[in-house]
């Protein structure tokens, strides 16, 4: 079984690295346009939504189950890492014993979850659980706190490091062996940004002694990814650890490490991503973002969502938390160098909290929970009780069509548009496209490095399909870069999501 999972997993992750995808909201690389506008869609939300939620009394889940975690699809099963809290009352809202363990869970659908018991780590008397195994030293490294992402990488040469993670552990300082800077004020417990490897994704082993950012300040990181020659962590910090960058304070935002081995971190921080309000002078009373973001890698560029945080109105009543009346959404960033976010459309909500009284109607959180199966892509989602007793908190799923995150269309129906795509090599290329008619179809034309279209290299495409492929009369030109036109007729109703490239 592990075997011919490993085989299929190699055999997506090559398919997957040769693909290259221009989304609809990728302005970077469909930058030049013609009457045309973008518009992004709102995930539908499950019926049955939440699909897992915690575990009955005496679980490792029973306080929680939420998606500070990471969903993958290996054959045909998919796999969810999240955190789970083994009592419902909490002290200040932290997890008891600074632990949230890492819990496991699987499904054939996506929809229905099963915990399995692993047998890894005894918990109330018995190992009849789905906690994951971490072992490390010291101790306190090992003790999961929050966000928590795991990255499969099936060309690993060492097969006990396919799978990576990094996640957040509140530490003693006397635990942190590298020590910290002044920078920040002193505190009870230290925000650890913690690496482990793995060799099935559920026993664990800590890299080193002692976190990635010691010597280093604070890091509440949520995320972990390689994009080209480097490994990169984001995560969240805010002021007095963060700050803009004239040196005045700011509240959340997104920062990234990088290592070139997975051993080793930078030291220095590159600044991800805040909210269009948090940069303004002034900001935007109460406008912040989230816990960094949840991240899909698709090769060329990274997909994700990020928390929309809006600061209560009023201070909290007498006895509530800090954060009571806190409202998070999920909009929708981009980056094509691994480093730099920004949001298509600033403060679109891609998925929204529910409507008062509904499961999810306070805040949302985020994970790294993102799979295409069939035509629809799948996403995972948690419920954040801001009111600082933790409850109700549980995972949904929201789905689009396939990579139908938006789409382009004329903006003007009466004239003609087009885009002309950022210059590629590739063998075969197809269009994620809706709406086409044969009275209406779409021109697409190839055209060279200097928008010269090539003789023999157009096409009228009638055929609407989150994968349809361009039918060339010839072979595209081999290892010569080229780029796309696409012409929208005058009354066209076409939608283009996606372009995928192939080499």
């Amino acid at each position: 079984m592990k075997l011919t999972l490993c085989i299929l997993g190699v055999l997506a992750f090559q398919l997957h690295a040769a693909e290259q995808v221009f989304f609809a909201f990728d302005d970077h690389n469909i930058a030049w346009q013609h009457n045309l506008k973008l518009t992004l869609q709102e995930a539908q939300k499950h019926p049955g939504n939440p699909v897992l939620t915690n575990g009955p009394e005496g679980a490792p889940d029973h306080g929680h189950a939420v998606l500070y975690g990471t969903v993958i699809k290996q054959g045909d099963t998919f796999r969810m890492w999240y955190l789970g809290m083994h009592e419902a009352a909490v002290q200040k809202g932290q997890a008891p014993g600074w632990w949230r363990p890492m819990c496991y869970a699987e499904s054939k659908d996506g929809i229905t979850w099963t915990k399995p018991a692993l047998g890894l780590v005894e918990f109330n008397g018995n190992t009849r659980n789905n906690i994951c195994r971490i072992e490390g030293e010291p101790y306190s490294m090992t003790r999961v706190n929050d966000f928590l992402s795991v990255l499969y990488e099936p060309d690993e040469p060492d097969p006990s490091k396919r799978y990576k993670c990094a996640y957040i552990a509140h530490m003693p300082f006397e635990d942190v062996k590298g020590g910290r800077t002044k920078i920040g004020p002193n505190e009870k417990r230290w925000g650890a940004f913690v690496t482990a490897t793995s060799a099935d994704g559920l026993s664990w082993k800590c890299v080193g002694d002692r976190p990635a950012n010691a010597g280093g300040e604070r890091f509440e990181v949520s995320s972990l990814y390689r994009f080209g020659d480097f490994y990169y962590a984001t995560g969240q910090l805010l002021s007095p650890w963060s700050w803009r960058a004239d040196g005045r304070d700011i509240g959340r935002v997104m920062l990234a490490y990088r290592s070139p081995d997975f051993v080793t971190w930078s030291r220095a921080k590159a600044f991800s991503y805040a909210r269009p309000g948090q940069l303004s002078d002034p900001p935007v009373k109460g406008q912040q973002m989230h816990m960094g973001a949840g991240l899909w890698n698709r090769g060329n560029v990274m997909v994700g969502l990020h928390g929309m945080w809006q600061d209560a109105d009023q201070p909290p009543p007498k006895g509530k938390s800090w954060n009571y009346g806190v409202r998070v959404d999920l909009g929708l960033m981009i980056s094509n160098d691994g480093v730099h976010y920004r949001e298509p459309v600033p403060g679109f909500k891609i998925i929204p909290r529910g409507k008062e009284g509904e499961w999810d109607d306070i805040a949302i959180l985020q994970g790294h929970a993102f799979v295409n199966e069939g035509d629809k892509t799948m996403i995972w989602y948690s419920h954040w009780n801001t009111g600082g007793d933790l409850e109700h908190m549980d995972i949904g799923l929201a789905t689009l069509r396939r990579d139908g995150f938006g789409s382009l269309s004329t903006k003007v129906a009466e004239e003609e548009g087009h885009f002309i795509t950022s210059p590629f090599i590739a063998k075969d290329i197809a269009l994620n496209v809706d709406g086409l008619t044969a009275e209406a179809p779409l021109i697409v034309q190839l055209l060279d490095h200097l928008d010269h279209p090539l003789d023999g290299y157009e096409i009228k495409l009638s055929t609407s399909g989150v994968r349809v492929p361009l039918q060339w009369s010839k072979p595209l030109p081999a290892g010569q870069k080229t780029a796309l036109r696409v012409n929208f007729p005058s009354g066209s109703a076409a939608k283009v999501y996606a372009i995928y490239l192939n080499d």
